[in-house]
């Protein structure tokens, strides 16, 4: 439906293959709610409405949804998602540009889970000095407050 189109009831929108938002959200995996909150930044096209005012959503709007809960999925920023619907909505871009961004986004995630390695190194090592009995003292809570101690992600 054109989204200057005449606003149809709920059952004539449905018969047209449209969907309400939370139709939208069970086939789509995505809440009404993220759904609203993509529509908001702009991922998302301006919803069309019933004559009643409810949100109703083509295939091409699910398409849409799931792609972006599929990048989201994956750790990209939404920043990320809306340059990515750029370049997938964009039929002359270069594979070379989504390639680019894609290994960016792969080099970030490699960083934190190096850094989220070393704090698990060192809460390992924490734990293992712990006695874990009844007594009070404890190199963790002494570690934590420690004022000189570098954090994993400092070195």
């Amino acid at each position: 439906m054109p989204k200057s189109a005449i606003r149809p009831e709920l059952a004539e929108a449905r018969e047209q293959g449209l969907h309400n938002i939370g139709e939208a959200a069970a086939l789509t995996g995505a809440s009404a709610k993220m759904i609203r909150h993509y529509e908001a930044l702009g991922l998302l096209p301006k919803a069309s409405r019933t004559f009643a005012g409810y949100r109703i959503y083509s295939e091409a709007d699910l398409h849409r949804i799931r792609f972006i809960k599929r990048a989201r999925g994956l750790g990209f920023s939404m920043k990320q998602i809306e340059a990515l619907l750029g370049l997938w909505d964009d039929r002359n871009r270069a594979s070379a540009e989504v390639k680019a961004l894609a290994r960016s986004h792969s080099a970030a995630l490699a960083v934190k889970i190096a850094e989220m390695r070393a704090m698990q190194r060192t809460l390992d090592e924490l734990a293992e000095r712990c006695h874990g009995n009844d007594r009070p003292d404890c190199p963790i809570l002494d570690d934590l407050a420690a004022d000189d101690q570098a954090t994993p992600e400092q070195g």
